[in-house]
């Protein structure tokens, strides 16, 4: 490891732990979201499936666009000044990869089946293969989170690693 000015720590503490907490504050988000919000639109389709429309419900789609991308900047501003820091920068990829396989499972699987849910908010009925997928997003849905969650505690050790270097 290169021998690092306090600048550099300092750079890298800032953009470290503005990342963790945009992370933590991300969780936050997501487990209110999990524990209140899905269950409650997801419990009486169709009649419920209004509460995602936009417009009409509850819409966090922007919400969750502008808190990603502020996070997913942030992210990439920790890791560019935590690069000289060996172990730290090496963890941050990992955790990065695995952040951006769950946001590529949220692109692929979770985003299309609740567009297709809001979609069916104005339909009379709504058929056993959508009851079916509903309660397989809210199942697929705690295991996303617990792994931004697993995500998120990642950072911690990291935060401490970065901030033991001031001594």
């Amino acid at each position: 490891m290169e021998s690092l000015t306090a600048t550099y720590i300092t750079r890298a503490e800032i953009w470290l732990c503005i990342t963790t907490l945009l992370y933590f504050l991300m969780n936050g988000a997501q487990i209110f979201e999990t524990l209140l919000f899905v269950p409650k639109w997801a419990s009486s389709p169709p009649d419920t499936l209004k509460l995602l429309q936009d417009g009409n419900g509850v819409s966090l789609k922007f919400f969750w666009i502008i808190l990603h991308s502020l996070h997913e900047i942030t992210f990439i501003l920790a890791i560019a000044f935590c690069w000289k820091i060996d172990p730290v920068r090496n963890w941050l990829l990992i955790l990065l990869i695995i952040h951006a396989a769950v946001r590529a499972w949220t692109l692929a699987f979770f985003a299309p089946n609740i567009i297709q849910f809001q979609n069916l908010a104005s339909t009379t009925s709504v058929s056993q293969e959508i009851i079916t997928r509903i309660s397989l997003w809210k199942t697929l849905n705690y295991i996303r989170v617990a792994v931004y969650i697993a995500v998120s505690i990642g950072f911690i050790p990291l935060c401490i690693k970065v901030l033991s270097f001031r001594q």
